[in-house]
């Protein structure tokens, strides 16, 4: 009986320990593959090199806790929202986006807040935080800080203090018989008679139409005012309205020693000026009587995490490799593009870049790119006017409230 009992008991053991073992291979399979994680990269086809290193480094940081697939494709920054909407499963885990598309990438649930938003913070530039803030929390990562505009001038001609007011520049311009120039038919770069006068533009809580005061006409500053002072600077000898494109051909060809754009630029005009290449904020302008500082928009690259990707910890973590100090610095060295990190923005290197050191120094006085699609035409229509001296005589208040009603209109 004994023997009986004992044979049943051990069969019964060997069962469970049949199934334990079947359970256990179960789990150990499913441990296998729940460690297979696909992840697909959006980012501009140029940092295609630049990626594949960050890419690589991240998949030697987690070596062993994961078998990785990443693949990086690529996608314009400026048009990744519209491809991302088209379908948000279907879309990249992790992208790269210019900063004006954050709000309705929010919107549209294609972003959850960052976890560990307070670290990520303190480690960059106050005005990329905020350009990739909405109501008060963190939804992507910033990468870059140099989407904006500076001064550009040629030490040969122009001093480091000419350089601070554009009375100066102009008036060395003239003296040379050469220009400073700036482009009046994009309404990117006329915000900086605009931005720092009082005057406000800016979207309204619906997040598609402008309000805009830029016709004002009382205050210490009134829209007139501006437009005055930029008819002033259009009659002078030492100015010409450029495109950027126009710009750095006479930058080559000797005709221009000064003008507005961005470090999308710094290569060919150090090329051309050599050890005279001088960089700086943007300079004050006459207005009113007084001297104003010149704004200007700024902007900057992030990275999302897509809130629909199957493995989300693993996109944050790629995240934010992507964007930690280290990958900053070799952005900066291999594709030359302005770190939102706090400890590269401020490292030697950096000092040694004036394209990047002047954009810093600008963001003082910049303001984020965020209006509505009615801003763009009627701005261009009226600063183009201005650059051409105003050839109808038209009232200038009657242009002004006319830009304004465009670029409000619903």
């Amino acid at each position: 009986m004994r023997k009986r009992v004992c044979g049943m008991l051990l069969s019964m053991l060997c069962v469970t320990a049949l199934v334990g073992c079947g359970r256990a291979d179960k789990v150990e399979q499913e441990s296998t593959e729940a460690k297979k994680v696909a992840l697909v990269v959006w980012g501009a086809e140029e940092d295609t090199e630049l990626m594949d290193q960050i890419l690589q480094s991240f998949q030697n940081k987690y070596q062993g806790q994961a078998e990785f697939q990443i693949t990086f494709q690529a996608q314009g920054e400026s048009h990744c929202k519209d491809a991302l909407l088209g379908g948000l499963e279907a879309g990249a885990d992790v992208f790269t986006f210019a900063d004006d598309q954050l709000n309705a990438l929010a919107a549209a649930g294609a972003l959850d807040p960052i976890e560990n938003e307070e670290e990520i913070k303190s480690r960059n530039l106050s005005s990329t935080v905020e350009a990739a803030t909405v109501n008060n929390r963190l939804y992507a990562y910033p990468l870059t800080a140099d989407n904006g505009y500076f001064l550009y001038y040629n030490k040969q001609y122009i001093t480091e203090e000419q350089a601070e007011t554009l009375d100066g520049i102009l008036e060395a311009a003239a003296l040379h018989k050469k220009v400073f120039t700036m482009d009046w038919s994009s309404a990117w770069y006329v915000y900086a008679f605009f931005g720092n006068t009082g005057l406000q533009i800016g979207l309204n809580k619906d997040g598609i139409t402008n309000y805009c005061t830029w016709n004002q006409t009382d205050g210490n500053i009134r829209g007139i005012d501006v437009a005055e002072a930029m008819l002033r600077i259009a009659e002078s000898p030492g100015f010409a309205n450029r495109t950027d494109e126009e710009f750095i051909s006479g930058v080559k060809d000797g005709s221009v020693i000064a003008g507005v754009s961005g470090v999308w630029n710094a290569v060919a005009i150090k090329e051309a000026w050599g050890e005279d290449a001088g960089a700086a904020k943007l300079p004050t302008y006459s207005c009113n009587g007084g001297q104003v500082q010149m704004a200007s928009f700024s902007g900057c690259k992030l990275i999302g995490v897509n809130a629909y990707s199957e493995h989300p910890e693993w996109a944050s973590k790629l995240a934010e490799w992507i964007t930690a100090e280290s990958n900053q610095r070799l952005r900066f060295e291999m594709r030359g593009q302005g770190p939102s990190n706090i400890a590269v923005a401020d490292s030697e290197e950096i000092r040694k870049s004036p394209a990047i050191s002047a954009l810093i120094e600008q963001s003082k006085f910049s303001q984020l790119q965020r209006v509505g699609g009615k801003f763009w035409d009627p701005v261009s229509k009226f600063a183009e006017n201005m650059a051409a001296g105003n050839p109808s005589l038209q009232n200038l208040q009657e242009q002004l409230d006319e830009m304004v009603e465009g670029v409000t209109a619903r």
